[in-house]
């Protein structure tokens, strides 16, 4: 929770809730009007699925029980599946999930199972045919030994004869952590061949650091931002200098206030937000991208205080600069530290503007709990809880194992069916991450993957 020492504000908070709790009570959870089993799969520990509908075809890729990267898909009339079996197999590793595109020709991309090792990629021969993916061993044939963090997505308007709008692009790590590279690739539907969007890559931490980003999100203006941290080595702990950079059409990159900037983005020409220095408390995975009523970015993250307690801070481009607002007022410290994908004792929402121009984040932190707040739009700081939006149905949510320490993981659908009203996730348990090793004992049982179908 966050805690507001004003009793002014306190008795408005109280006079809120008052006037929320019809809302709370009547909030309506989306409805489960279908239930599809896809397979038992593997529940050792967490690592991202992929769930992607288009058209009426449905594909879904996850780790089976015997740990084997597995495609499966359907028509959206049957809940029979098929399924293909891919030459990939996980270990571990958390940060190996598996993610999903399909180009203009219908044909399916996939990447997966890659943390610092050569690149792991497959493509159908034959369009929305998940038994005809074939792996390629290259994409361009240079900086592909070391992949980490892939991901699929559309260009904007094309910039110099290099990319046209909507072409499909590929974003991954080269390199590892404390000395990595982003690379951006775009794929010709002619030649079905990639090529580079740049030929810099996007970050560079000169040998010394690697740039840790979440985005591109676009705005309303079709505007692409990007947030992140450097970190210097393995240890989680050396991450610092909170930076920003935007971009138009993902080809000419610029600050906040317009400056264009030279490729790649260093340690040396990146606008700061934060200069959080290494030890302060933030962390790669937990800086968020959102934006106010007016469309104003914000940045939020968290950071040791003055007297060492962990603490949420939005920080909003304002004519005059960015300003950073402290959100909350925790007695609490997360101390993190090491390699691997270690688990988030501390959790921070982007900032989202409602159509009514509400402000709403959630946060949580295992002292103070969870919630979703208003935020003062001047002030950035929580005014009274907000009511739930978007909740998932408690058959979801309801935890089915009796194992301790397993917990509930779901994923959104990436695509989209051609029904508006309708939408569809998946969810299955696992265990918690355990820095990329074995827990003790045996593994559990692994754990039934279902999709949902919501209205």
């Amino acid at each position: 929770m966050f805690h507001i020492k004003s009793t002014k504000i306190l008795l408005g908070i109280l006079l809120l809730a008052v006037c929320l709790h019809a809302a709370f009570a009547n909030a309506r959870e989306k409805e489960v009007v279908q239930t599809i089993d896809v397979a038992k799969v593997w529940s050792g520990h967490p690592v991202g699925f992929a769930l992607l509908t288009h058209g009426e075809r449905q594909f879904v890729a996850f780790y089976d029980a015997e740990r084997q990267m597995t495609v499966g898909s359907r028509t959206l009339d049957s809940d029979a599946w098929q399924f293909t079996r891919l030459p990939s197999k996980i270990g571990w590793d958390s940060h190996n999930y598996i993610t999903m595109a399909i180009d203009d020709d219908g044909q399916i991309h996939l990447c997966g199972n890659m943390h610092c090792v050569p690149l792991i990629y497959f493509r159908t021969t034959r369009p929305l045919d998940a038994t005809s993916f074939e792996q390629i061993t290259a994409m361009i044939g240079r900086n592909e030994q070391r992949c980490t963090y892939p991901r699929f997505l559309r260009s904007a308007a094309g910039s110099e004869g290099r990319c046209a709008a909507g072409e499909l692009l590929f974003v991954y790590r080269d390199g590892g952590s404390g000395n990595g590279c982003r690379y951006f690739n775009v794929y010709d539907l002619k030649s079905k061949a990639w090529r580079r969007l740049f030929d810099e890559p996007l970050f560079s931490g000169g040998g010394k650091m690697n740039a840790y980003f979440q985005g591109p999100v676009r705005d309303r203006q079709g505007v692409f931002h990007v947030c992140w941290v450097w970190r210097d080595t393995p240890d989680c702990a050396t991450n610092h200098h909170l930076s920003y950079v935007r971009s138009k059409d993902l080809m000419h990159w610029q600050t906040s206030a317009g400056k264009p900037l030279k490729l790649p983005i260093t340690i040396d020409n990146a606008e700061v937000v934060d200069p959080v220095p290494p030890g302060g408390g933030i962390i790669n995975g937990n800086t968020k991208l959102g934006f106010d009523a007016d469309g104003r970015v914000i940045v939020s993250y968290h950071k040791f205080d003055a007297a060492g307690n962990t603490q949420i801070y939005n920080a909003r481009r304002e004519p005059g600069g960015w300003k950073i607002y402290q959100a909350t007022d925790w007695d609490y410290r997360w101390e993190f530290s090491g390699g691997g994908a270690i688990p988030f004792l501390v959790r921070v929402g982007s900032v989202t503007a409602g159509a009514d121009g509400t402000l709403t984040q959630s946060c949580s932190n295992p002292k103070n709990g969870s919630g979703t707040w208003r935020l003062d739009p001047a002030t950035l700081k929580p005014v009274g809880p907000a009511p739930p939006s978007d909740r998932l149905p408690k058959q979801i949510t309801r935890l089915e194992s009796t194992r301790p320490g397993m917990a509930v993981r779901s994923a959104s659908d990436t695509g989209h069916s051609e029904d508006p009203a309708v939408g569809y996730v998946m969810r299955w348990e696992t265990l918690p991450r355990n820095r990329d090793r074995a827990h003790d004992g045996e593994p559990p049982e692994p754990s039934m993957l279902r999709v949902y179908k919501l209205k």
